[in-house]
Formats: C-alpha cells, sequence, structure tokens
C-alpha cells in the first residue's frame, strides 16, 4: 500500500484536535473535504479509525496505534525533505538542541565547546524545554536533538546515554552543612529535599530518590513551586537541599554552596532524536559530546 502523508496529517489533526471542525480550521479545509480524506485513509488501512456515531468523535484502537507511527512517519519526511533542501542549496545545520532544566547552561556550553573544537561551522541553536515537551517537539520538527537526564522514547524516536555528569548537594550559604567540604548520604538524614517534580511523575526525580537510598538517606520532600530556574536555584529562601551536577564551591553568586556527595555518584545525560533519517551535523554533535563527558572509570 501506498502511504499518503496528506491523508496522514489530516487524521493526525483530528485526533489532536479532538474532532472535525477544529482540525478542519487548523488544515485550512472544509469540513466535507476532511471528511472524505478521512473516509478515503480507512479505506486504504482496511479498518475503521474514529468512531463518529456519537457526539464526540472517538479514536479506535487502530487508530491511536496509527495515531502513534503517522507522526513519526510526518516528522521523518519533514527532516528528509529538509535536509535535501539544505544539501541541494549548500547549507549546513543548523542544530536545533532542547534541553531540561536538568542538564544545566554550563553543561550545554561545555559540550558545544567539544563540538565547536571538532567542527567550528556547524551552526548550533539552543532552548531549554521541560521534559513532557520534548517528544513532542521533536516529532514535530522544531528541534532536532534533545538532552536530558531519564528520557523515554515513544515511537519514532530513539534514545541513548551519550556520558555521565556527577551528582552534588546543594545548600543555601547560611545551611548548617554549608561549612562542610563534603557529605555522606547519612549525613542528609533529617534533611528536606527540594524537587521539580513529585516521585512517580518524572524518572529524574525517581532516580534522584533511588540514589539518595542506596546512599542510606530517606529524606521528606517538596516539590519547588518554582519551575524553569538553574538548579541550584532551587534552595533560595528555605533550609532544603537540592542534588544538582554543578561544580562544588559558590554558586547563585554566593548565596548558595555545592557539596561533594562521597562516595560518588553519577547521573546519566541522554539525548533523544528522530530514529530514522540521517543529519551529519546531529552525529557530529553526539560523538562530540560522548567525548566531552566521557563515563567515569
Amino acid at each position: 500500500m501506498t502511504v499518503d502523508l496528506r491523508k496522514l496529517e489530516h487524521f493526525v489533526a483530528v485526533v489532536e484536535e479532538l474532532g472535525f471542525t477544529r482540525a478542519a480550521a487548523r488544515l485550512h479545509l472544509s469540513q466535507q473535504a476532511l471528511s472524505t480524506s478521512i473516509r478515503a485513509l480507512e479505506r486504504d488501512v482496511g479498518t475503521p479509525l474514529l468512531d463518529r456515531t456519537g457526539q464526540q468523535t472517538v479514536v479506535l484502537p487502530a487508530g491511536r496505534a496509527l495515531y502513534e507511527d503517522a507522526r513519526a512517519l510526518l516528522a521523518a519526511a519533514e527532516a528528509a525533505t529538509s535536509r535535501a533542501r539544505r544539501i541541494g542549496q549548500g547549507e549546513r545545520g543548523p542544530l536545533r538542541i532542547g534541553h531540561t532544566p536538568a542538564v544545566t547552561a554550563q553543561e550545554i556550553t561545555g559540550l558545544l565547546g567539544a563540538l565547536r573544537a571538532a567542527d567550528p561551522e556547524i551552526p548550533v541553536t539552543v532552548r531549554q524545554l521541560f521534559p513532557g515537551s520534548l517528544a513532542e517537539r521533536l516529532l514535530a520538527g522544531e528541534i532536532d536533538l534533545a538532552l536530558g537526564r531519564v528520557l523515554s522514547p515513544p515511537r519514532g524516536l530513539a534514545a541513548a546515554t551519550i556520558g555521565e555528569h556527577r551528582l552534588r548537594v546543594a545548600v543555601r550559604a547560611g545551611h548548617r552543612l554549608a561549612g562542610r567540604d563534603w557529605l555522606e548520604g547519612a549525613d542528609l538524614a533529617g534533611e528536606r529535599l527540594m524537587l521539580w517534580a513529585p516521585p512517580g511523575h518524572s524518572g529524574y526525580t525517581d532516580l534522584l530518590l533511588g540514589e539518595l537510598r542506596r546512599a542510606g538517606a530517606e529524606p521528606e520532600f517538596e516539590v519547588n513551586p518554582v519551575q524553569g530556574t538553574p538548579p541550584v536555584t532551587a534552595v533560595l529562601g528555605n533550609d532544603c537541599f537540592a542534588l544538582v551536577t554543578a561544580p562544588p564551591g559558590p554558586a547563585a553568586d554566593g548565596a548558595v554552596r555545592v557539596l561533594d556527595l562521597r562516595p560518588a555518584v553519577f547521573v546519566p545525560l541522554q539525548a533523544m532524536w528522530l530514529d530514522s533519517g540521517g543529519s551529519e551535523v546531529r552525529d557530529a554533535f553526539l560523538a562530540a559530546a560522548k567525548a566531552a563527558v566521557a563515563p567515569p572509570g
């Protein structure tokens, strides 16, 4: 069967807009033309995809499966045509990177420095995004590469650990632990941990709590009401501690102290990208990043 990308685009819009009216407006089509396109797609696939008998459009199991694959197909098609267009015009990149707040600006700068050393001509744009939006931005073609700590790629995306960063403890400068040179897990007993998401809602939160338990600590926690700011700033104005990957010493203009945790604990740096199609600039970045953030050993 020949896959009609236009029909797939129409179907994706109906699923995402939860009906034909908004989808037709999004696609600048009449509802009749959109309905005809969806019926033709269902004939091509050989099974109903949507239940339109009630007041609301319901996505059937076959439709949900097609939706997951269709997003990846459309993203791959867009990436392929964009890459061919750039090559045909003699252009490179740019490499568009999205990263979570858990991957700091300082760490991104280090990775880009490694890329520049390997190939100074690659143009790069960087933007910070919340973890839940990374996959959507990749599938929408808005970024080429996502960086985070714990990534779970949906269908159509690939992910890999490209390095590790050392985990440390941040406290405000006036905290009772701020004068220490380093800490053990037992030193955090009775202290309150600042998190960016509750357990069970973030893979990175669950990873951090697991590392603390292995270090012999089971702290109480609270969720940071301020999201998206540098991780070390989470302890400003409170007596909590935060787990960060910043270097040891003063931070936030001296208002925060970052302390080593012993024995050393490392957390992953992961990358995620479209599973289909090639990208020379993406591969160059991944190679440079792996060399710059090599696992300890």
